[in-house]
């Protein structure tokens, strides 16, 4: 195995449009966290770095539907994300943004090394343009309809039904997703960076050099790279983001794809001006990217290639991304505000940082998605940190105080004078062998990545140490041998002292609370070589004064659970409740057969215009599952056209065609009403095919 002098770790930057979820923290953040902190208990030489990704179409559309700035739409969610990093306790070296000078001073010198070397390829094409908007279309705000699987709702780049990699002009009646109109073409020049080029050497690289990394990560590379590579832009035509440094690219800037992962690089020499080169520059320095999945293909295929075509950088030497993270049983959402978000965790359950963290690390979703739960989190909490972990250490310091004086007892070897004496130290080998195996298998998961069997092996520290105490009694022994009790638990707080050390990458608030309770310098100085040896290591000394006992975790009330699931359940509600009196009173009632004459479907939204000289009508083309039909709808009151498109709705089918306005309504889309007269959508929560029927 290689030897490295140092290590540069890097996050996944997240895109600043909105606010950090319990998703986005298990699938990079609390990973590259637990790393960094177990390389620095390690005394490595690390550069941890992450920032806000603040460029793209997205963050100009989300300016626009709030009222303001790009720069303002970028520095609220940046904020916000910055201090919910912090509050959580993410230790990064630097939290940067995509935004600041040094990060468009650098992508801008990247650009240039790579144009120098005349690699780019300069085109001008047709491309999708939004006359509505005025606006040329990134590939994922267009959709339309997949030539492979029929989806009526795939993306410009790809159909997330059948995974088939896309372009625009592939697409069957494209639409734009901001105005909700077709786009049409329009010549525009950009530069495309050659990725197939590349595909001879990245096959070399990764597919023959890294077969070492994550199933899931290899598999994925493997499958891009079998399909071949394409030229890829790095231009748009935008107003917001990092210009094209060239005299014929006015109004042109670096793609998002493009600049994003250069800011690990800006944000590092923001970090360290002067001493920057040797994190990114030296080959005796390990680069590792955490990331999610849908990352993958940017950081294993995308970005090295751009890192090779300067001839200046390290590669990364393995990319551990995790999979995704459902809700309850359903993909997280944040336009449903299906999500638990970090900023509201923090002020919801304060001082239990930990909690979240072991809870998340316990379902990592390192090879598949996984799921997390209120009731999961709660059953963890209370029967593992509080009862296992907590229950152990709060054990052993009580006892302490109780049989001496919170004094560490004698630590020399037990004689054997007798059968109970002789199984007290049966009981302390076997317990010594337990221990010092979970702390090796521990430090090897944590070397290669696996942080949920890791932390598994940490909690077992916490296990044996819990039988330790159950098979000795030290409580019953203390009537008649106290020379016994005193070695039992002078050797309980030697386990109590390393759980301190072995807990800080996964629970460095519960470690920290160990620490305080030993009060022990011994601790301190002992911890590096805890790390580097892989065993049990000298924590305590005999006579010395241990702090004050006090409990590590409190259990999670029902109460605290019931919260956060009815929040949870709030937004996916049909219909806000009613105010007294403000329900209308039933209909007479009908047959049956009346009803069942009724073919009530659903329809997906292809576009929505509002029609002239009206104020309440919408004229909708809704995709039935047969083609699309053409419903007048009075609901440009509640609904603009941008926010019904690619909207799923239900309508009745069957109704007879109505004339309004010179135009033919084939159709009625049904709404209900809450008690301020507002109308809402009835639809499914999940999405499903156009033209399901509703029985």
């Amino acid at each position: 195995m290689t030897e490295f002098k140092r290590y540069t770790i890097t996050a996944a930057l997240p895109y600043a449009n909105g606010p950090l979820h319990i998703g986005h923290i298990a699938g990079a953040y609390l990973p590259a966290d637990t790393y960094v902190r177990y390389l620095r208990l390690k005394g490595e030489d690390v550069a941890f770095i992450c920032g806000s990704d603040e460029h793209g179409v997205a963050i100009t559309l989300g300016a626009r539907k709030e009222g303001v700035t790009p720069r303002e739409f970028v520095d609220k969610y940046h904020h916000l994300m910055k201090k919910a990093f912090e509050d959580f306790g993410i230790a990064f070296d630097i939290y940067s943004r995509t935004s600041n000078p040094v990060h468009y001073e650098t992508a801008q010198e990247f650009f240039k090394i790579i144009y120098d070397q005349n690699l780019f390829i300069e085109e001008t094409s047709d491309q999708y343009y939004d006359e509505q908007e005025g606006i040329f279309l990134a590939d994922r705000y267009i959709i339309g309809t997949c030539p492979n699987c029929g989806n009526t709702n795939a993306y410009g780049d790809q159909c997330e039904k059948c995974g088939t990699s896309l372009s625009p002009k592939q697409l069957i009646n494209p639409r734009s997703t901001v105005s909700g109109k077709a786009p049409v073409l329009k010549p525009t020049k950009h530069w495309y960076f050659p990725l197939d080029k590349f595909e001879g050497w990245l096959k070399e690289w990764l597919i023959e050099g890294h077969k070492d990394w994550k199933t899931n990560v290899f598999g994925q590379c493997k499958s891009w790279l079998d399909q071949g590579l394409q030229p890829r832009s790095i231009t748009r035509d935008l107003d917001w983001g990092i210009p094209v440094p060239l005299p014929d690219a006015k109004g042109k800037v670096l793609y998002v794809w493009f600049d994003a992962p250069i800011g690990y690089i800006s944000a590092t020499k923001e970090w360290k001006p002067n001493d920057w080169q040797k994190y990114w520059k030296d080959p005796e320095t390990r680069l590792i990217h955490f990331i999610g999945k849908d990352n993958i293909v940017f950081h294993c295929i995308i970005f090295p290639s751009m890192l090779k075509a300067t001839g200046q950088y390290i590669l990364p030497d393995n990319v551990p991304a995790n999979e995704f993270l459902n809700l309850e049983g359903e993909k997280l959402s944040t336009s449903r505000n299906h999500a638990v978000w970090l900023h509201e965790y923090l002020q919801d359950m304060p001082g239990r940082r930990d909690e979240l963290r072991y809870v998340l690390t316990s379902i990592s979703p390192e090879t598949k998605d996984a799921d997390f739960t209120w009731k999961d989190y709660q059953q963890k909490v209370n029967s593992e940190l509080v009862s296992i972990l907590g229950n152990f250490v709060n054990r052993v310091m009580v006892l302490t105080w109780k049989y001496f004086d919170g004094k560490v007892p004698s630590e020399h070897e037990l004689p054997a004078t007798d059968d109970r004496r002789k199984k007290i130290l049966a009981l302390y080998n076997q317990a010594h062998i337990d221990l010092n195996k979970s702390v090796k298998e521990m430090a090897d998961s944590l070397k290669n990545f696996r942080f949920r069997e890791a932390q598994f092996q940490m909690m077992n520290l916490s296990r044996i140490g819990n039988k330790f105490l159950a098979d000795t009694e030290p409580w019953k022994l203390a009537k008649e041998d106290m020379e016994a009790v005193g070695c039992i638990l002078n050797y309980a707080l030697t386990v109590v002292g390393n759980i301190a050390l072995a807990a800080e990458p996964f629970l460095p608030d519960g470690a920290a609370s160990i620490r305080k309770q030993l009060n022990s310098e011994l601790l301190e100085q002992s911890r590096k070589k805890f790390w580097e040896k892989e065993e049990l290591v000298h924590v305590v000394s005999q006579g010395h004064q241990l702090g004050n006992a006090e409990l590590l975790y409190r259990n999670v009330e029902d109460a605290d659970i019931e919260k956060q699931v009815t929040r949870l359940k709030k937004p996916q509600a049909t219909a806000l409740p009613a105010a007294e009196g403000s329900v209308k009173p039933l209909k007479p009632e009908i047959a049956f057969d009346d009803f069942a004459k009724l073919d009530i479907r659903i329809g997906t939204v292809v576009s929505a215009e509002k029609m002239e000289k009206s104020n309440k009508l919408l004229r909708l083309q809704v995709d039935d599952g047969f083609g699309t039909r053409t419903i007048l709808s009075g609901i440009a009151q509640h609904y603009t056209p941008e926010d019904i498109t690619g909207r799923q709705v239900t309508f009745i089918a069957n109704l007879a065609p109505r004339k309004m306005m010179g135009t033919e309504s084939q159709g009625m889309i049904l709404m209900a009403e809450d008690k301020d007269g507002k109308l809402r959508l009835v639809r499914p929560i999940d999405e499903v095919a156009p033209g399901s029927a509703v029985s």
